[in-house]
């Protein structure tokens, strides 16, 4: 494990990040960077490839509207990939627009982001979303490396309260993400209608031909799709029932 720093980005903002080298680490780590409280967690994979403008307007919508407000009703921890891209971006961007305080960690391979004044690792990596509170950088040099962690960190960080995964939209690596988010036992939801592997996995739960990995993860039992455009309102409901059974809420 490496000593913990400050991260100041171009918007003035400020984030808590640690290197980590190995699970034994981890527990460790999150209390160096101030992560003391176990809650719920809410896990977002998938990303935004391909969403037409208005699209992505609406998910963007759904972001500042719901999810990030009830992130902070419920005072949940977020876990993402953290990178300024796609649904990483929109629950940043909704994090600060809607004033929450809830703790917003990105985890990331370490050689595929650009930390703010060290050198790019490599020509395709990307910088880290500005908003986030937190970052843990795993192990890695290829995307897809950080998919265990992510799941496991989220593992971590909810002990002993619920935690749950979105999917929206999301490529090759997302099928991964998911497949962790399963064998850890977490329920998933997929926001069918966004496309790409949340619409293949939507598809597989209503028992059509598909990718057979979704096919795979739907057989699990512990997933169940939404269909965004027709009920935008029962995505955060299902979320706040997921997240709430054991507060009482």
């Amino acid at each position: 494990m490496e000593r913990p720093c400050n991260l100041t980005f171009p918007n003035q903002l400020c984030a808590k990040a640690i290197q980590v080298h190995n699970v034994v680490e981890l527990s460790e780590a999150l209390l160096t960077i101030g992560l003391h409280r176990t809650r719920p967690t809410l896990v977002l994979v998938g990303g935004a490839s391909g969403i037409g403008e208005a699209d992505k307007a609406r998910l963007q919508q759904l972001f500042t509207d719901k999810i990030a407000p009830l992130a902070q009703e419920l005072g949940v921890t977020v876990v993402d990939g953290g990178t300024d891209a796609g649904i990483m971006r929109f629950m940043g961007q909704a994090r600060t627009q809607s004033g929450g305080t809830f703790p917003l960690i990105g985890v990331a391979a370490l050689g595929t982001v650009i930390v703010p004044n060290v050198p790019a690792p490599s020509s395709d990596a990307a910088p880290l979303e500005p908003n986030h509170t937190h970052f843990i950088l795993v192990p890695g040099t290829n995307w897809g490396d950080e998919s265990p962690w992510l799941a496991y960190i989220a593992t971590v960080l909810s002990q002993g309260f619920p935690s749950a995964t979105i999917v929206v939209n999301g490529g090759e690596i997302t099928f991964q993400d998911v497949s962790y988010s399963v064998q850890a036992n977490r329920p998933v939801v997929t926001l069918d209608g966004t496309g790409r592997t949340a619409d293949k996995l939507a598809a597989a739960l209503r028992g059509e031909q598909t990718d057979p990995r979704a096919s795979q993860l739907a057989a699990s039992g512990k997933m169940q799709a939404i269909a965004l455009l027709e009920h935008p309102d029962r995505v955060t409901a299902v979320i706040k029932e997921i997240l709430s059974r054991l507060l009482h809420i």
